[in-house]
């Protein structure tokens, strides 16, 4: 009988030993079943954040193209991303940064619309300018180089949209000189295109919204 007792004195650690090993292997699981699900929903939460900006973002493409239609369909501008490019030809003579007639009447057209656009969305319109790589001519010693040269042209534009209407506020100007072209500049027709001003519609930053109050 002691014997017998005995026995299942001893057998009984080892139901313990189990139950405590399985008690460890359930938790195990659930930890990892509850890192999946926090994986998981971490990437829905992602990937509904993404389709939510792509969605504002195709709301503001289309409320951009819908504001500059006539100027669109006349083709005096371009609409590229966001991007609104006008030719250097159109606004500059070569080397210039004084407003050709036929770029003032465009600009004062496209004012009006922007600035609508800008209230809505409550966003600020980076001016940029842009040059081929050619130096700069020896007859015209006013600009130091290329970069100098557009930053004065998006100056020009700017002040220009600022007469017509759009809040100082709204709108700022940056120059890239012969960076970023969108043509080759080996030949003529190439040189071209990369001259152009661009205008794009960008969001407030914090900074500038203190700014402006």
């Amino acid at each position: 009988m002691d014997e017998i007792d005995g026995g299942i004195e001893h057998s009984a650690p080892a139901f313990a030993v189990f139950g405590d090993l399985m008690s460890g292997l359930l938790g195990a699981f659930v930890l990892i079943l509850v890192g999946v699900l926090g994986v998981q929903l971490e990437l829905v939460t992602t990937l509904e954040t993404e389709v939510q900006k792509r969605r504002i973002e195709e709301q503001r493409r289309e409320a951009l193209e819908k504001a500059l239609a006539v100027p669109l369909a006349a083709g005096r501008v371009t609409l590229d991303n966001g991007r609104i490019g006008i030719s250097g030809s159109v606004l500059f003579a070569l080397n210039s940064d004084q407003l050709q007639p036929e770029g003032r009447q465009l600009l004062e057209s496209l004012a009006p619309p922007l600035a609508a656009y800008l209230s809505v969305n409550d966003e600020m319109l980076m001016v940029s300018g842009f040059t081929d790589d050619r130096p700069v001519r020896d007859s015209n010693r006013q600009f130091a180089d290329n970069l100098e040269l557009s930053a004065q042209r998006a100056l020009t534009v700017t002040r220009a949209l600022i007469d017509e209407g759009i809040p100082s506020s709204s709108v700022f100007a940056a120059a890239f000189g012969a960076e970023q072209p969108v043509a080759s500049n080996a030949d003529d027709d190439g040189r071209s295109r990369n001259r152009r001003v661009e205008m794009a519609p960008v969001p407030k930053s914090r900074g500038a919204e203190a700014g402006a109050r």
